[in-house]
């Protein structure tokens, strides 16, 4: 088939080089305009314009999905499938149907659960034990298609989100290898997804990294994890701001252990413990003064000493 290809960041090219490997006919690649990045803020490709272009595939760049010149140009490449992965950008129903067997997205979780944006990052800031890749027809609603196919895949407890992208992103290729070939034989089930069950993943801000001390420190760690490599859990230690980097689930020094949440149990050696709620205590393992390099806890320690007692806190405004 006649593929045209929608994708921009690196979890993308997984699924376009796959398609290649495989004899699939990509006549097109759609990905986002260059952007400004870097100290320098020079214009830089994006993954799969980079991948595409080492393939001579033909490029398409709109500024918005519903351009007219970009769905004129579109529809001149008389495209039998269109596959998204990770585009960035919701499409129209007049450019989700120019194909002639309509469009497919490589999406990355159990669907309906973490439909939006950012689904491997909010999984695992919820304590998810497993994720996935789901393929679906894409349709109006946003992540709400018909499910083609899945793959289950687990998460280990201090694996960070771009670790499990990864991951991920060679499993989505693999799916989508298997699920364009069942399209093309016409042997692909549609399943309709549970709409009732539908949970949400939206675009990470920088305020999402904000730690609230009094939750557990199981859930700030899955925070930490989450975050990372962007934008990263942070918090406040007399009014600087901190980047928490890794993290650790320790325990109290004995049963009987009390603590206030944020409170610095112990900042010596490489140990820098401090208190949560329920009892709970976070060993920090890596940190990052804003605007500086990040430091291993005995580096940091070594630089920077805590007299206790001191305590973490959620703003600047209150430390």
């Amino acid at each position: 088939m006649r593929i045209a290809f929608f994708g921009t960041p690196a979890f993308a090219v997984p699924s376009l080089e796959r398609l290649i490997a495989a004899g699939e006919q990509v006549v097109t690649a759609v990905t986002q305009p260059d952007r400004r990045r870097g100290r320098g803020q020079r214009l830089q490709p994006s993954p799969v314009k980079t991948a595409a272009l080492a393939h001579d595939i033909p490029l398409l760049q709109p500024t918005r999905a519903g351009d007219p010149v970009f769905a004129a140009a579109l529809a001149s490449c008389s495209v039998d499938l269109g596959v998204v992965a990770a585009y960035g950008k919701l499409l129209p129903d007049a450019i989700l149907h120019t194909p002639r067997h309509g469009t497919i997205n490589v999406h990355a979780s159990l669907l309906p659960r973490y439909r939006g944006a950012a689904p491997i990052h909010r999984a695992i800031i919820a304590g998810e034990r497993e994720t996935g890749i789901t393929m679906i027809r894409l349709v109006r609603e946003m992540d709400a298609g018909p499910m083609l196919a899945r793959t289950v895949r687990a998460i280990a407890d201090d694996e960070t989100s771009d670790v499990v992208e990864r991951a991920l992103a060679e499993l989505g290729a693999t799916l989508l290898v298997s699920t364009v070939r069942q399209i093309a034989s016409g042997q692909a089930e549609e399943q309709p997804q549970d709409h009732a069950l539908a949970t949400f993943a939206p675009r990470l801000t920088r305020d999402d990294g904000r730690i609230d001390w009094t939750r557990p420190a199981q859930a700030i760690h899955n925070l930490v994890r989450g975050l990372h490599p962007w934008p990263h859990a942070f918090s406040f230690l007399a009014g600087a701001r901190y980047l928490i980097l890794r993290t650790e689930v320790a325990h109290p020094s004995g049963p009987d252990a009390t603590h206030a949440s944020g409170e610095i149990i112990e900042a010596r050696g490489d140990r820098l413990r401090v208190g949560c709620g329920d009892g709970t205590v976070l060993a920090i393992h890596v940190i990052q003064p804003e605007g500086r390099r990040r430091l291993s806890t005995r580096a940091f320690l070594a630089g920077h000493p805590i007299d206790l007692p001191a305590s973490l806190q959620s703003s600047s405004a209150t430390a």
